[in-house]
């Protein structure tokens, strides 16, 4: 691991203890009149955007006792959000190994760019800390063994950010289409969105120095070095290989999860996977603008995932096609063809998912219980495996057969390839 960084905005203090007052090693007892049996005591790796205060802080707000960032400007944030919502006082670093080695800390949220991912987990683990991981949980196939077996080993509980599997509506849909609502499953069709880089970017702006306050080299940790550019970093990360997979990484994390749940699937996969993309034609950012890819099953089933431009929320979701009809889930409702399918059946209205919730919840009661989570670290690698295929095909131009169960690319040395990637060094996978 690097050395931290003269940027670093907390290099003169320990775990944050000046930022509060506290000596060295006061952190270790702040909290610790409430054992984990009580309250669970979270760190947060990372809170800006979905790690923030509008979205994962506010589902973990009373179990936080710690805030890590590379941005000064999130740590500030977040910790002015946690203050005035909880009256909660946390320390605070731009070092997520302190919150590792902190006595006091029982799990840790990783909210960060996807390169990090493995890196952090595999970390936490081996420190003894449970972990709920963002999805998608890897930025490439190989990284996920490596996970799954960190977590066995040192026993840890690892929850898959993929919240969808806690809401209601699609724990329904998957129920009805496993009890044979609409016959046999011959066929599923999955819808995402296009990006928003443009949406939140504009366009595009040239390199520049790292805005003071943010450790830029850090935040690249395992991926290549290229030159700060503001519109490749925080939430626009998602649309540059280097460190996520565009949209089929970020909402296919979810719809496919689902398709995959409804399958069966769960810890397994297609046996192909071909497809075609249109990218930015200005090359504006690197992942596609739409696409179209063919996953082809063991069993004959045929899943189509397409990224379209212009779709509504309700537009986007799981649709399971059989030889009765076809039900379509999305985040708030069910859609049944023909309606007669869901005669009898109440489907409960949902103005605000409380997937999100649920989800947190199951995690921290499982780290009490120590039962599996409902996003298992294995399910969530194998549902980024599935996305990870497709950005495969796409990128290489070719049909892939795969084996889901030895995990490999079958018949091309070359496209074998596309599982890993190398990390910048000194980080090291492992």
């Amino acid at each position: 691991m690097k050395s931290r960084s003269r940027r670093s905005f907390l290099q003169d203090t320990v775990f944050g203890g000046a930022l509060l007052g506290l000596t060295p090693h006061a952190h270790r007892s702040l909290f610790a009149s409430q054992p984990p049996s009580e309250r669970v005591r979270i760190g947060m790796i990372g809170v800006g955007n979905q790690g923030g205060p509008k979205n994962n802080m506010k589902y973990f707000l009373k179990n936080i006792v710690s805030l890590c960032d590379l941005d000064k400007n999130y740590l500030g944030e977040a910790s002015d959000f946690l203050q005035k919502e909880a009256s909660l006082k946390a320390t605070q670093t731009d070092d997520y190994r302190r919150l590792l080695d902190a006595k006091d800390i029982d799990a840790v949220v990783v909210t960060v760019p996807d390169q990090w991912h493995a890196l952090m987990t595999i970390e936490a683990c081996k420190a003894g800390k449970d972990v709920y991981c963002e999805k998608p949980l890897t930025l490439t196939i190989g990284e996920g063994k490596p996970m799954i077996a960190a977590a066995r080993q040192y026993k840890r509980v690892v929850q898959t950010g993929t919240m969808q599997r806690s809401g209601v509506e699609f724990k329904l849909a998957v129920d009805l289409v496993q009890q044979g609502i609409v016959g046999k499953v011959h066929s599923v069709n999955v819808t995402l969105p296009s990006p928003n880089w443009i949406a939140r970017a504009k366009s595009p702006v040239p390199n520049s120095a790292p805005p003071d306050g943010f450790d830029y080299d850090r935040w690249l940790g395992p991926a290549p070095f290229r030159p700060f550019n503001k519109n490749h970093v925080h939430y626009l990360f998602r649309f540059y290989w280097d460190y996520s997979g565009g949209q089929q990484t970020n909402f296919g994390a979810h719809h496919l999860d689902i398709a995959q749940w409804g399958l069966g699937m769960d810890e397994n996969g297609p046996t192909s996977v071909e497809g075609t993309a249109v990218y930015n034609p200005d090359g504006w950012y690197e992942t596609p603008d739409t696409t179209n890819i063919r996953y082809t099953y063991a069993n004959g089933v045929v899943m189509t995932c397409q990224q379209k431009l212009d779709t509504r929320s309700s537009d986007q979701g799981t649709e399971f096609v059989g030889d009765k009809g076809s039900l379509f889930v999305y985040r708030g409702g069910i859609v049944a063809n023909p309606p007669e399918l869901l005669k009898g059946i109440e489907v409960p209205k949902i103005v605000n998912s409380q997937a999100n919730s649920k989800h947190v919840n199951n995690f921290l009661d499982c780290v009490k219980s120590r039962e599996k989570p409902v996003a298992d670290i294995a399910i969530g690698h194998s549902s980024a495996t599935v996305c990870h295929l497709g950005n495969i095909a796409i990128r290489s131009g070719k049909k892939i057969t795969w084996d889901p169960k030895t995990e490999t690319i079958v018949g091309d040395p070359e496209g074998a390839k596309w599982l890993t990637k190398d990390y910048r060094a000194p980080y090291k996978l492992g």
